[in-house]
């Protein structure tokens, strides 16, 4: 899936069949739902788990949680906008 079919994607009522809970979580997220993204990825236990959980913890505010998660992914945490975070990890995540 590219990022722009992805993004197409938002348009639906449920994230596309067959993706990962990586990009289902930023699917749910990108759609309003932060608690149904963070329950999808708070159980995963690698790094893009970790990135994306960072993610999260970064736009709900609570930035000393994101730091541990960023850390977990091996990452520092972005100076980016939320908003470039996201397309990022979803350009990465989707090979595009």
């Amino acid at each position: 899936m590219t990022k722009a079919t992805f993004i197409a994607s938002l348009d639906q009522a449920a994230p596309p069949e067959g993706i990962s809970p990586y990009l289902k979580a930023l699917w749910w997220d990108r759609k309003g739902n932060w608690q149904r993204a963070h329950d999808i990825i708070e159980h995963m236990g690698d790094d893009t788990a970790a990135w994306v959980h960072a993610y999260l913890h970064r736009k709900e505010g609570d930035r000393g949680n994101a730091r541990y998660w960023y850390s977990r992914a091996g990452r520092s945490m972005p100076e980016s906008t939320l908003d470039m975070e996201w397309s990022e990890i979803v350009r990465e995540l989707s090979g595009s």
